[in-house]
């Protein structure tokens, strides 16, 4: 072919289209590259893929389980929590009633002490009474035997009457009335 000729071949052929050959054996060459891909590319991809979905998969459902697990751990806590709170106020209330009973107790010894001490008291006071009643019935029977010795001018020797006479005396001071006492 001439240049002219080329020229003219060139002008009937668009230049924007390949040529004929150029196509098929882009075509051929698209073909074994399809070929290899469908062949082993794409089970491999999906392969790969599929393992990452399976593993997903199971975060997924892992995470259900741990959000489910998280959500029944809550709900023991505030079962246990709430268990707790009870048992502290039973013992708080528990605690209360034993420092009331104490105290009850300790009221009630307190009381049987201070009745025992003041019992002791009364019987040491009257013991004490009495014997000042016999200490004074003796002095002033001593000092009316000694006036009346005095006054008649002879001395009681005989026991027995200076005990009658005493006695008498008295008796005669425990009947008469009190004296009135101006402030």
């Amino acid at each position: 072919m001439t240049p002219t000729a080329l020229v003219l071949a060139a002008e009937t052929q668009n230049p924007l289209l390949p040529a004929t050959y150029d196509i098929v054996w882009s075509l051929v060459a698209i073909a074994i590259i399809a070929f290899f891909l469908v062949k082993y590319a794409v089970p491999r991809l999906t392969a790969v893929l599929d393992e990452r979905a399976a593993k997903i998969e199971a975060g997924l459902t892992h995470a259900e389980r741990a959000e489910q697990a998280a959500a029944e751990a809550e709900a023991r806590i505030a079962e246990e929590l709430t268990l707790a709170r009870r048992e502290a106020a039973e013992v708080r209330d528990n605690a209360q009633d034993e420092g009331k009973a104490i105290v009850a107790e300790a009221r009630n010894k307190a009381q049987a002490e201070a009745d025992r001490v003041t019992e002791g008291a009364a019987r040491q006071i009257e013991a004490d009474r009495q014997a000042a009643q016999i200490s004074l019935r003796t002095d002033v029977g001593m000092l009316a035997t000694e006036l009346a010795a005095r006054i008649v001018g002879e001395s009681v020797t005989d026991q027995a009457l200076q005990s009658r006479v005493i006695d008498r005396f008295l008796d005669e001071l425990e009947t008469a009335p009190a004296p009135v006492r101006e402030a």
